[in-house]
């Protein structure tokens, strides 16, 4: 396949994600649908978390059993579980010592803003970036972002090797998957006063799916555990992050039926569409 023929791929697999971003501009939802589908983000992103976790962890397993079963050298080991640890760190510790800078960032009018599960009152700021809900929308699409350049290189990877079907299989199965993780993204400004604009849409939709076409240019050039392992391990500490704060948000809400029916058929979505992933046999 040709590096054009590649490049296409990672940018299809990328663009899906862009589906599900409009939700991010409904208005006039109850406050049990709006619980509903943060909720449905919670369970995306709990299957997301253990995706991206046994992604990191197999190549270091791998090591550990090379070393220990086979008398390889502990060196292998040592530095990708090094790598786990500090992508895994430095993705959720990062955004904790974040969120503690946000009270002193100001507003418009000269009023602090408030952390990234603030209080309610603090999601009607006319600005975006000052919304929490907005910025906790960015955090996804840096988290997701981060998976994503894991699935990119994927691609690139299979179909630099000649493997066309299965490159192609990983298209279909990742595009669906970025599909249902672009209204993850959305999910905390779904229903909000504050209307995101189109263009805040599509650089959260450029954060987040972009990766996948970097990660196929990265993947069709050179293989390598241990950027894949960095880059998911960073991933999953984002998307940790992440999930306490969707939580934290949903528990003030109210409307605990809604809440625990969100995160089952978000986490079923997810596997859904891992299945197809899996059928390629990756």
């Amino acid at each position: 396949m040709s590096t054009g023929g590649i490049l296409a791929l990672g940018a299809i697999a990328g663009f899906t994600i862009f589906i599900g971003l409009p939700v991010g501009r409904m208005r006039g939802m109850s406050p049990s649908v709006r619980t509903l589908l943060n909720a449905l983000a919670i369970g995306i992103l709990t299957f997301l978390l253990w995706d991206v976790l046994s992604g990191a962890v197999d190549p270091v397993e791998a090591r550990l059993e090379a070393a220990h079963k086979h008398g390889a050298s502990w060196a292998p080991f040592v530095g990708h579980a090094a790598l786990l640890a500090a992508g895994l760190g430095v993705g959720l510790l990062t955004l904790v010592y974040y969120d503690r800078l946000l009270p002193r960032r100001r507003s418009v009018g000269g009023a602090s803003v408030g952390p990234g599960a603030a209080a309610v009152e603090e999601f009607n700021e006319t600005r975006t970036l000052h919304s929490p809900a907005a910025r906790l929308a960015m955090l996804i699409a840096v988290g997701i972002g981060l998976h994503n350049f894991a699935e990119g290189l994927a691609i690139g990877q299979s179909a630099a090797s000649g493997e066309t079907s299965l490159a192609l299989l990983l298209v279909i199965g990742f595009g669906l998957h970025n599909a249902t993780e672009g209204f993850g993204i959305v999910a905390p400004m779904a229903g909000e006063q504050h209307r995101p604009s189109w263009g805040f849409l599509l650089t959260l939709g450029l954060i987040g799916g972009g990766p996948t076409f970097i990660g196929t240019i990265v993947g069709q050039s050179f293989t390598s555990d241990a950027v894949s392992v960095l880059f998911l391990s960073l991933a999953a500490g984002s998307i940790l992050y992440v999930i306490v704060q969707l939580i934290g948000v949903a528990m003030r809400a109210g409307h605990k039926e809604m809440l625990y029916w969100g995160i089952f058929l978000g986490i079923i979505a997810g596997f859904a569409t891992d299945f197809i992933i899996d059928a390629a046999g990756v």
